[in-house]
């Protein structure tokens, strides 16, 4: 099981290096990523007896889902400006 979840994040992560051209896509896999560290730690830490922990994987997924509503609004404000989604129109949006 553990191995299959690293071969899952594993391959979003090498997705998300190979799909830079759109954005929505990289979008995609950082969430991947984000559900597989989700599930790696909802499965792991129960079984390290600290109560320390156990708040952990709501953090986690709190923290996603500030990612994916920050990535979402400059997702649209690039396609609103640009009409396109490419992650070379990022370097031109000035604050």
């Amino acid at each position: 099981m553990n191995q299959l979840l690293y071969m899952t994040f594993s391959l979003t992560m090498l997705g998300a290096l190979i799909n830079r051209m759109h954005f929505l896509t990289t979008l995609l896999c950082i969430e991947g990523m984000m559900l597989t560290l989700f599930v790696m730690m909802t499965i792991t830490l129960p079984n390290t007896n600290m109560i320390s922990t156990t708040s952990m994987p709501i953090i986690l997924i709190t923290l996603g889902a500030c990612e994916a509503s920050a990535g979402l609004a400059l997702l649209v404000i690039t396609t609103t400006t640009h009409t396109n989604d490419h992650m070379k129109n990022l370097k031109l949006l000035k604050c």
